[in-house]
């Protein structure tokens, strides 16, 4: 199984678990010119943005440290995108949470990072 491959197989046991948490899924892999977002949902009023890393083991890192601050901002600039192509109103509620994944340990972090602006 290729990098691709594994990346597609741990976002599908997220969503399935996101779901089982009652979050809706909206969209997977939305794409931009500024970049990606693995997961984009709904949990309560709250659009959520979720950012999936996965570390088969610690030599590099933990999965969560791998959400450096350009990360976020490239996150927060994609959110931006997204919201202004489905009509989302800048009250609308957002979060940007990571699902992190070391090895079979799976941490959700709600609220990971705040919105950062241009």
């Amino acid at each position: 199984m290729n990098k691709r491959e594994l990346g597609a197989q741990k976002e599908e046991e997220i969503c399935a678990c996101l779901l089982s948490e009652g979050i809706e899924i909206l969209e997977r892999n939305f794409r931009c010119r500024q970049g990606e977002i693995d997961i984009v949902g709904r949990d309560g009023g709250y659009l959520v943005f979720f950012e999936v890393k996965y570390r088969r083991n610690a030599g590099m890192g933990s999965a969560a440290e791998a959400v450096g601050y350009a990360k976020q901002r490239r996150i927060c600039r994609v959110a931006d995108y997204y919201r202004m192509l489905h009509g989302c109103a800048e009250t609308t509620p957002i979060r940007f949470d990571v699902v992190a994944m070391d090895g079979p340990d799976v941490r959700w972090i709600r609220n990971a990072f705040p919105y950062i602006g241009r």
